[in-house]
Order: structure tokens, then C-alpha cells, then sequence
């Protein structure tokens, strides 16, 4: 142990002299607090003091000889390295480098815009040693216009508290909003636990439309850090999974299941696990739940905009992978908002981004055509009487198939074709072409959007759903995005409701309903995000009389849990 006394100096203040007591274990991992004297040195006294364990005098900071603090460590925690890589990193830049190659903003100018974000200990943290660690950090935007982290646009300051929400938990939800940028967030919190050398292997695993989405993010947001994609045969995909490096590997669920005793086996293990649209796991007796909750882990970090889709079961699955057995179904619902309060992070729009053009939303109430009223009235009567002829056979199955067969007549007639959905759609749709404007539709049927593609072919509209093959899906989008002869994007709520960013749309149409109001806010998300130029317009078509209304009833209960 060694007592160094360093006179610092922060940006605009005078020196201040500082007595720092340095460790060293042997290997030049130690040196724990110099490297970043100059970042912090006027914070460590309220730091301490904060955590209510230590007090600093500072009548003498002038005087020759400074009072020495001494604060014992273990050697065994995880301990920030001045985020900087190690000497033994071979990473290579793997994309082109951000444009903040341009000289960073001087450190104290993003402080005069706005709070300090400092990284606060989870509540769980009882010990001062791993309190002291976290509140010793220097505050995030020091950190973020310096030279050793460089970023190609400014954060906004929910993101900085994104950051520091993540950093420092072993088992957390980032549950914002779609188009608040978790993907960003995630990212620039494992950039930081990389340098610092408290993680070496993350495992990244969404659905399988997002794999390029987050590969094309790393080499946006850390261009630096080497990124893996975890496919091909059996052999390959096992070859991939022994290999120590590079630090970041990215899989679809699918794979996830497929190679399951790879994944269990003792010799796999990450320091992260994340899971992009985590509501994939929901459901705690699926495969997919399972092989995720048994990949050997350190730490376990959850993204989705939908906690909670339909029930309050859906946030227990979850918790099943961050923290087993830390919620039950048997819960009352404000027991389980208080056990998780520490472990989520849920912002919207409405609270973080006021400048934000707002949502405009239009129900379309409508009346069925005489011919899909016929056709309506003929399908309900048959269907309950089956049902009713079922007696004991009856199954949920069976029910459900009748709710989407009167679903479907609401959008086309299956004799004549006629539809008082479309009538009002293409009289819309000429308005927006006339400004010049792009539009969204969305459905959960790619029959229904095959029909809408043959009778919108003035409008030149393109397709997104899954029969659209995954390789051709990027081009798709660049082509929309490109191309102003066509107007509008066919899109399908399974396919294009995650994952994608069209803030170039203006407009956005609910051809049908989705069964929970979840999934058609992040539909509407595809267009209502960060870098929107102005509001967008939601229509949400019903038709009255029909089985869409009682669905709008589960809808809106749905929203209010």
C-alpha cells in the first residue's frame, strides 16, 4: 500500500490538493483511484458524505500536510479501471468510425446544461465498500465527453439515467417506451462494463428480424467493440459458442432452443445475458422461457416496452429469468409493484421527450357494407349454433376460431369482396398522397394485406410481413424510406411491430385490431419516435355492431392494468 498526495484541478477551479491512498495487487490491476483523480476529486468529499458512513474535513485542504483517507476494498469485487481497455485487448474497430471524430465537447460544458447523472447503488447494496464503489464514479457526462468515449450524437439526459440504472444492477427491466432508444442505452452501459473490465462475454439474444438491428447499433454506438452473430449448420453454431471471443455474441430465440444443451452445459458461461422484447419468455412453462433461465449467467438484463401485455403473469415469467422466485401469481398487484420497483425503469414519451410532436388518434367507426352485414349475421348464427351443438367438446379453440372469422368479414366480404374498411382507407390514403406524406397499414392477416396490395396499386404500396423473406427485409425498408413513388407500407403487426424505425411516416392505419393494447402501441412506435418531424395520425378502424367492439372493451381494460 502507498499514500500518494496529488494536487488536482477541475475544469475552471483551482487546484486542489488531494491524499489518495493506492493499491496493488501484483499484476498493475491496481491503482484503483489515481487514474481518475483529475475527473472526481472535487466530488469525493460529498460522495462520502452521502453515503452517510464517512465525513471529510476540508478546513485544511490548503494546508501542507492533507488528512489521508484510507477506505479498505475487496479485492475480490469487480472494480472499474478508469474505462479504458486492458493492455492485453486485441479488439479491432470492426465499422466505421462514429463522426465524433470531431475534438469532444470541453467536459464542463454538458454539466452547464443540464444535472450531473451520478450511477446511485441499487437498494440491495448494504455493504459501504460496494456503496462507495458506485458513488466514487465520476458523473456520466464527464465521462462521455472525453476522448476515451466517443459518440456519434449527444444522449438525451433520460438516456444518461437509463445508463446509470443498468450499470450497476446484476438483475434489471429497461422497460421504456418504443422509440425511447433501450437498444442505445443497453449498449453504451455494456461499452462501459467492458472497459472497465467487470464484463469479458455477453450474450445478446432477440428475435430474428433484430439480429442486423443490433449488430448495425453496436457499430453506431461502439464501433470499437468486436460483435459476433451466432448462425449457420449445427457445427458451426456449436464452434461459435466454445470461442472465448469476440466479447459480444448475438442470437436469435430460435437458436436459443435448438442449441439448448450447449447452452445448459457447465462449460458456457456469460457475465451477461440480455433479452431484446423479453415478452418472449412471458410464459414461464414454454420452451423458450426454460432454455433462457437455464444459461449459466452472471448478470441478467431484460428490454421490452411490454412488461405486462395481458396479465400480471407475464411480468412474474419475466422475473423468472432476472430473479427467481422474487414474485408469485398469488401477489396482489401493489405487493408486486413494490418487490420490483428497484429492478424496473419505465419511461414514456408523454415523461421524457415534452418537444416530442404528439400522437393524433382517429377511430374510424364505420358500418358494415349491406353484403358483409349479410355475411356477418349468416357466420355469427351457424357458429354459436355449432358451438352450442358441441356441448361438452366445445374447447377455447374452437371459440376463438369463430372471434376471428367474424374478424374477417369485418375487413373484406369472403363472396363479394366489399369492405366499408377499405371505402374509407383509400379516401384517406388520397389525402395523404396529395401532401406529399408515407403511411403505415397494419393487420394480423397477410391474406388481408394481399387484398389491400392489389386494390392500393395506385399508391405503389410495398410489404413487410412474413412471408417477405428476412434477407429481403433491410431493402424494403431503405426502399420506403428512399423511393417517394411509394406512399405506403404494408405491414403485419408480428413482423413489423418491433425493431424498426420509419419516423418518416406521418401516418399510421389499424386495419384490424391486435387481442392487447401493447402490441399495437409498439406498431404506432415505428413512426412515433425519436427524430419524428412532425405529429403523427393514428386511425384505429371499427366496425360497429360487430365483434370489434367487445374487443375494444378488453383493449381499453387491458390499458388500465
Amino acid at each position: 500500500m502507498e499514500k500518494l498526495k496529488i494536487q488536482g484541478r477541475m475544469q475552471g477551479q483551482p487546484p486542489i490538493p488531494v491524499s489518495v491512498t493506492r493499491w496493488h495487487d501484483g499484476v498493475g490491476r491496481g491503482d484503483l483511484l489515481s487514474p481518475r483523480v483529475k475527473l472526481f476529486a472535487m466530488g469525493w468529499q460529498a460522495a462520502l458524505q452521502r453515503s452517510g458512513h464517512v465525513h471529510l474535513e476540508t478546513s485544511d485542504w490548503q494546508t501542507a500536510s492533507p488528512r489521508v483517507v484510507s477506505i479498505p476494498l475487496d479485492a475480490s469485487m469487480p472494480r472499474c479501471r478508469g474505462f479504458r481497455f486492458s493492455p492485453d485487448a486485441s479488439w479491432q474497430q470492426t465499422g466505421p468510425a462514429p463522426a465524433a471524430e470531431s475534438p469532444p465537447a470541453e467536459p464542463a460544458t454538458r454539466p452547464s446544461r443540464r444535472p450531473a447523472t451520478r450511477i446511485h447503488p441499487p437498494g440491495d447494496l448494504v455493504k459501504l465498500q460496494d456503496r462507495l464503489y458506485y458513488l466514487l464514479q465520476p458523473p456520466l457526462e464527464t465521462l462521455f465527453s472525453s476522448s476515451a468515449l466517443r459518440f456519434p450524437l449527444d444522449p438525451f439526459p433520460y438516456q444518461f439515467e437509463g445508463v446509470a440504472f443498468l450499470y450497476p444492477r446484476y438483475a434489471a427491466i429497461l422497460a421504456d417506451e418504443m422509440g425511447l432508444g433501450k437498444t442505445m442505452q443497453a449498449i453504451t452501459t455494456i461499452r462501459m462494463l467492458l472497459r472497465s473490465g467487470e464484463l469479458s462475454r455477453v450474450l445478446i439474444v432477440c428475435p430474428k428480424p433484430l439480429v442486423t438491428n443490433w449488430v448495425r447499433e453496436f457499430g453506431v454506438w461502439a464501433p470499437e467493440i468486436p460483435v459476433a452473430v451466432v448462425e449457420g449448420n449445427q457445427v458451426r453454431r456449436s464452434w461459435q459458442w466454445q470461442q472465448p471471443v469476440p466479447p459480444v455474441q448475438v442470437a436469435n430465440y430460435e437458436l436459443l432452443v435448438r442449441d439448448r444443451e450447449i447452452l445448459e452445459s457447465a462449460e458456457t458461461h456469460f457475465d451477461l445475458v440480455l433479452l431484446d422484447e423479453a415478452q418472449r419468455i412471458k410464459n414461464r412453462l414454454s420452451t423458450t422461457s426454460e432454455v433462457a433461465r437455464g444459461i449459466s449467467r452472471s448478470r441478467s438484463w431484460a428490454l421490452t416496452g411490454t412488461p405486462i401485455e395481458n396479465s400480471l403473469e407475464d411480468l412474474v415469467g419475466i422475473f423468472e429469468f432476472l430473479s427467481p422466485g422474487h414474485l408469485h401469481s398469488e401477489m396482489p398487484a401493489r405487493q408486486m409493484a413494490t418487490r420490483v420497483s428497484d429492478y424496473i425503469l419505465r419511461r414514456t414519451k408523454e415523461m421524457v421527450l415534452t418537444d416530442l410532436p404528439p400522437r393524433l388518434y382517429r377511430d374510424a367507426e364505420l358500418s358494415l357494407s349491406d353484403d358483409q352485414l349479410a355475411s356477418y349475421q349468416v357466420a355469427e348464427e351457424d357458429g354459436v349454433v355449432r358451438l352450442e351443438g358441441m356441448g361438452k367438446e366445445i374447447t377455447i379453440h374452437h371459440v376463438f376460431q369463430l372471434i376471428l372469422r367474424l374478424k374477417q368479414i369485418c375487413n373484406f366480404d369472403p363472396v363479394s369482396g366489399a369492405s366499408s374498411k377499405l371505402d374509407r382507407l383509400e379516401a384517406d390514403l388520397e389525402e395523404v398522397a396529395a401532401s406529399g406524406k408515407k403511411a403505415i397499414i397494419f393487420s394480423q392477416w397477410v391474406g388481408t394485406l394481399e387484398r389491400l396490395r392489389e386494390k392500393l396499386a395506385r399508391f405503389a404500396p410495398l410489404e413487410y410481413h412474413g412471408k417477405v423473406p428476412s434477407r429481403k427485409r433491410d431493402g424494403v425498408i431503405e426502399q420506403f424510406r428512399q423511393d417517394s413513388r411509394h406512399q405506403v407500407m404494408l405491414m403485419s403487426y408480428g413482423a413489423g411491430s418491433v425493431g424498426l424505425n420509419l419516423q418518416f411516416c406521418e401516418y399510421v392505419f389499424l386495419f384490424d385490431r391486435w387481442w392487447n393494447p401493447a402490441v399495437e402501441d409498439q406498431a404506432i412506435n415505428r413512426a412515433h419516435r425519436i427524430g419524428v418531424a412532425g405529429p403523427v395520425t393514428v386511425t384505429r378502424m371499427l366496425c360497429l355492431g360487430t365483434i370489434e367492439e367487445r374487443i375494444q372493451q378488453v383493449l381499453i381494460e387491458k390499458r388500465r392494468l
